[in-house]
């Protein structure tokens, strides 16, 4: 007969689950501290990379351990959330006995950098098309639930900050009912999947059989499965005339990067931004810029394509939302030549090299006295 094995969960949500989670020499070092005698000391926690504060779930996390363990950690906060950090600057000090502190960083370290990171990036994008609002749509890219959640509670941070510094749109919501909260709503958001699309065999019976299940919501309809963006588009809005002319009905555009939208070509994709943005390909560009441009999948000629045949026929308060791809470098391009974008979801504001999303924590100082290995000085409180 076999060994039972027992596994740990892959996520455990009560407070205090250092000692499974945690780094094992910190364990160790917690039985040293607690058989030799206890000090007081003070951690600064930094990032090597610029990002905005995102430090909620830490802090959280932070003071339910504190409750558990019936101890009590000094937090102080560098700055509000939402500000801009520079790289190596300290975030935050964390003051409090070192045997309860010392197994912890493993885990409000993973609470607190890839937060950090994906809220300068949401920032970054919101910041680059203030115009456009955001659709938070990463969840199912997520490497599981926390991670979800914190992604979710990110892109909140960096929309927040896009909003009060530029009078950005920002994220109107995000894809999950469990962190819709984060954005002030108390459902997730989103368009119908392709799976719908697939389900009804064609997209126009998709968008009847949703408004029978959903009469008198708004709709937003996928337009690339058949690979007739165009023409389903249309199809739609004059079986909707009203949804169409009560700004009730979207499109998405999710069209494959491995061909182009219903009506284009390269030749034709350069006549559409000549016709649109006729500066767009004259000034010097780099292969993945013309490619965002002109290139396949969704790119700015397919958004000017889209927008241009809807309003021909009339359906100028028909809206776009367009998704695939969308990063800071994408963002940028559309912002440039003035694509016509209501709405984007997105995914890609997570980090794309994830070693930035490391931090660090490194005790300063040990019953009051300043120490800190040697190159870290900088950490050192001031006050």
């Amino acid at each position: 007969m076999s060994e039972k094995v027992t596994q740990l969960p892959c996520r455990d949500d009560s407070p205090d689950v250092a000692e499974s989670w945690t780094d094992h020499y910190f364990l160790k070092t917690k039985k040293v501290v607690e058989s030799k005698g206890d000090t007081k000391v003070t951690y600064a926690i930094f990032m090597r990379r610029p990002v905005l504060f995102a430090p909620k779930l830490m802090v959280d996390w932070l003071n339910a351990v504190a409750a558990t363990r019936d101890s009590k950690f000094e937090i102080n906060l560098n700055y509000e959330e939402g500000q801009w950090v520079g790289a190596g600057e300290p975030l935050l000090y964390i003051t409090g006995s070192l045997a309860q502190l010392v197994d912890l960083e493993t885990v409000y370290l993973q609470k607190l950098g890839a937060c950090c990171v994906a809220a300068n990036n949401a920032f970054s994008m919101c910041v680059e098309l203030p115009d456009v609002a955001f659709l938070a749509m990463d969840a199912r890219h997520c490497a599981g639930l926390e991670m979800a959640d914190m992604m979710a509670y990110a892109a909140s941070v960096g929309s927040k900050a896009a909003q009060v510094q530029v009078g950005a749109k920002g994220f109107i919501g995000n894809a999950t009912n469990a962190t819709a909260h984060y954005f002030g709503n108390n459902n997730g958001l989103g368009t119908m999947p392709h799976a719908l699309i697939g389900y009804a065999g064609s997209t126009l019976k998709a968008a009847e059989i949703f408004v029978d299940t959903f009469p008198g919501e708004p709709m937003t309809v996928l337009v690339d499965y058949y690979g007739r963006e165009v023409t389903d588009a249309l199809t739609v809005c004059r079986r909707f005339p009203e949804l169409a002319s009560g700004s009730m009905l979207s499109f998405r555009l999710d069209t494959h990067g491995g061909r182009f939208i219903e009506g284009l070509d390269p030749q034709a994709s350069y006549a559409v931004l000549e016709r649109h943005a006729p500066l767009a390909v004259r000034r010097y560009r780099n292969e993945k810029e013309l490619r965002l441009l002109t290139g396949t999948g969704v790119s700015a000629a397919a958004i000017f394509h889209l927008r241009q045949q809807l309003d021909q026929e009339g359906f100028d308060r028909v809206k776009i939302v367009a998704s695939s791809g969308f990063d800071v470098t994408k963002c940028k391009v559309m912002a440039d030549v003035g694509a016509p974008i209501d709405v984007i979801g997105t995914g890609s504001y997570l980090p794309e090299i994830w070693t930035e999303t490391y931090a660090t924590a490194d005790i300063v100082s040990y019953n009051g006295s300043p120490s800190v290995k040697v190159g870290r000085e900088f950490l050192i409180r001031k006050d």
